[in-house]
């Protein structure tokens, strides 16, 4: 984009934001908008096992750490099973960055190939789950309908003092046909049944955290989010959910950054309904309105009915894929799809102007 902008506008000054809403990719974000460091961990992948990840720590007060780092769908490649994965691996990275005295956590959830409530986490960091028998375990999605009693004392003990953060760029509750398991299961390898079986698992974890620790999470906006992840760290960390990419912009100062900006390009891969709940596009688009701002969106896709995101700020959206390919085709040509896409943007301004 930079690079087009200059061969039409040679004397513009261009300010480069790096963000993400808490999916891949915001550890780097982070980084790179604000300084820091990455700090690697020998931890447990979604099947418990060994694998390196890392976390960002800022200022060695703040950890940044995206979940999908360790628990995340391309981790499982050809071994999809939401009902055996584990988020247990992410409870190492929280560990290490409270062991080496950190004061927040940010914690990004999105693009999980689990459905665990987030029990590995909160296992690894103290949380005990117990069945009928009294017996302690680390519950997975299949297991999830055996818990019977949780205590989360050593967990409070241990992070006091550490304020938690969550990120999360949806909104759907825990359980139900909005929830966790009914809406994204399936892209984690859940058919007919296990979708069942999985939605059964977090509506009873849901009642065991209401009886047990007097706590209600099942209406949670945010609350499914990366296997209903969203709702256990609310339960047993006591954190705060927040969208994803409204934590960065606040982080970055985006508001004073884009105060005398022209225009605001943004985009992602697909933009479609899902975009419209807290997504970058609209949480750029929303703050950049309230200053009379235009942004462009330039895009991968774009599908549905998307007038409200005008609404929301959003100037206007650009495809870049010039031909009707397949995107296994499409994705190796994005470099240059990309360019013809703000080459021909651009030339349209320099008409408009």
């Amino acid at each position: 984009m930079k690079k087009s902008i200059k061969e039409h506008y040679k004397d513009a000054k261009i300010i480069e934001i790096p963000v993400a809403d808490g999916g891949e990719g915001s550890v780097d974000c982070f980084l790179s908008a604000i300084g820091g460091e990455k700090q690697f961990v020998f931890c447990n992948n979604p099947y418990f096992e060994k694998m390196s990840a890392y976390y960002g720590l800022i200022d060695k007060n703040t950890a940044i750490i995206e979940m999908a780092t360790c628990a995340g769908l391309p981790l499982v490649e050809n071994r999809k099973n939401p009902a055996l994965t584990t988020t247990y691996g992410v409870g190492e990275l929280m560990l290490d960055a409270k062991n080496k005295g950190v004061k927040k956590i940010i914690l990004g959830l999105g693009g999980s190939c689990t459905n665990d409530f987030g029990c590995g986490l909160a296992s690894c960091c103290g949380v005990k789950f117990l069945d009928e028998n009294g017996k302690a375990f680390i519950p997975v999605g299949q297991t999830l309908k055996d818990v019977r009693d949780i205590d989360i004392s050593q967990a409070k003990r241990d992070f006091k003092g550490v304020e938690i953060i969550v990120m999360c760029d949806i909104d759907n509750v825990a359980y139900g046909i909005n929830g966790a398991s009914f809406v994204f299961a399936p892209q984690k390898g859940a058919d007919a049944d296990m979708i069942k079986m999985l939605d059964d698992g977090i509506k009873n974890i849901c009642k065991v955290v209401k009886e047990k620790l007097n706590i209600e999470v099942k209406d949670i906006k945010g609350g499914g989010a990366a296997g209903a992840m969203g709702a256990g760290m609310l339960a047993f960390f006591g954190a705060k959910l927040k969208m994803g990419i409204e934590v960065v912009l606040d982080l970055v100062d985006f508001d004073k950054i884009i105060s005398d900006a022209d225009l605001i390009f943004t985009g992602e891969g697909k933009i479609d309904s899902q975009s419209l709940n807290g997504k970058v596009v609209i949480g750029v688009s929303k703050r950049a309105k309230k200053q009379g701002i235009p942004v462009i969106a330039v895009v991968g896709g774009a599908e549905g009915d998307l007038s409200k995101a005008y609404d929301m700020g959003v100037s206007a959206i650009f495809s870049i894929n010039r031909l009707p390919q397949d995107f296994s085709i499409s994705r190796n040509y994005s470099e240059q799809n990309l360019k013809f896409s703000m080459d021909n943007i651009l030339r349209l301004t320099t008409v408009g102007n």
